[in-house]
């Protein structure tokens, strides 16, 4: 069965003191374009995980994302207690050269050193993956991995039965048009025996064969309906056989539109024309969607 490109897959992993939760999101694209958004990934990790992405992914916007969710206990930010006293200690020996009152005898001078820099922290998140718990960590990665795959197929499902659809509506309206085909006959008949009639000319039964079958050549649109039921055969043997189909499916609904406009360019008749603009519609649908199978 075939994938969306679409997808999502989440999972969660319990760290010391705290939980780290992994997330995959994918949208369509013509490679594998994959973004990492997680500053806590090692980046000696980081070029393992793009390749077992890639493929397993095959293709499509991928962004992956790891987010930190501290205890309730742990936290709490930390004050760097030496760090707060060097810098009252500058600020005395600042207001000292400049003759200004001693900082420390100001009410707002701890919350002002409680905005300087580095003052407060809360742990260095940066190095919260390490050797010890990457296990784990991969494991939550597969966990994801393996979410947003189920998704890929839930959604490849959906795809699949719409896109099939169309193509089975457009093979009835190439029957619609046969239908039609004797009428049109029938019209073009009545149209040349009128033009001859309002410029006077009288014509003989091999004149008269030889302008039916000047324009029953040109409007003809066997070959277009064989070609167009080809195409439409060769659509649903390449989705249901290919793993990946989706690059190839969209040269085929290139081949299927072009035999539709021929065949509208040569329709001469308001109800061939009719099935045409529906054909049209109905690949336009398959197009979009086309866009985001793998």
């Amino acid at each position: 069965m075939i994938q969306s490109m679409t997808g999502y897959g989440r999972a969660e992993v319990r760290l010391d003191k705290g939980k780290l939760i992994v997330e995959f999101r994918s949208v369509n694209g013509k490679n594998a374009d994959i973004s990492v958004k997680a500053c806590l990934l090692p980046k000696d990790k980081e070029m393992p995980l793009r390749k077992r992405v890639a493929s397993l992914l095959q293709r499509g916007t991928i962004d992956i994302f790891m987010s930190w969710e501290p205890d309730s206990g742990s936290a709490a930010r930390k004050i760097d207690r030496p760090l707060a006293l060097e810098y009252l200690k500058q600020m005395k020996l600042l207001a000292s050269e400049a003759g200004a009152p001693d900082p420390s005898s100001s009410s707002c001078i701890v919350s002002a050193l409680l905005h300087m820099p580095d003052v407060l922290d809360n742990g260095r998140v940066d190095k919260l993956i390490d050797d010890g718990n990457w296990p784990l960590v991969e494991k939550a990665i597969d966990e994801a991995l393996e979410a947003i795959v189920c998704y890929r197929r839930h959604e490849g499902e959906a795809l699949y039965a719409d896109v099939t659809s169309r193509v089975r509506t457009i093979l009835s309206l190439v029957d619609e048009i046969e239908g039609f085909e004797a009428e049109r006959l029938s019209l073009v008949r009545e149209r040349i025996l009128k033009a001859a009639a309002e410029v006077g000319i009288r014509l003989d039964g091999e004149r008269f064969e030889q302008e039916m079958v000047y324009y029953l050549e040109k409007y003809d649109i066997n070959e277009e309906k064989v070609r167009l039921r080809q195409h439409c055969k060769y659509f649903m043997d390449t989705i249901d056989n290919e793993e990946y189909p989706g690059k190839k499916l969209g040269f085929i609904i290139q081949e299927m539109g072009r035999e539709i406009n021929t065949t509208g360019s040569k329709a001469n008749h308001s109800g061939i024309q009719k099935a045409v603009v529906r054909m049209k519609d109905e690949l336009e649908k398959i197009r979009e969607q086309s866009l985001n199978i793998l």
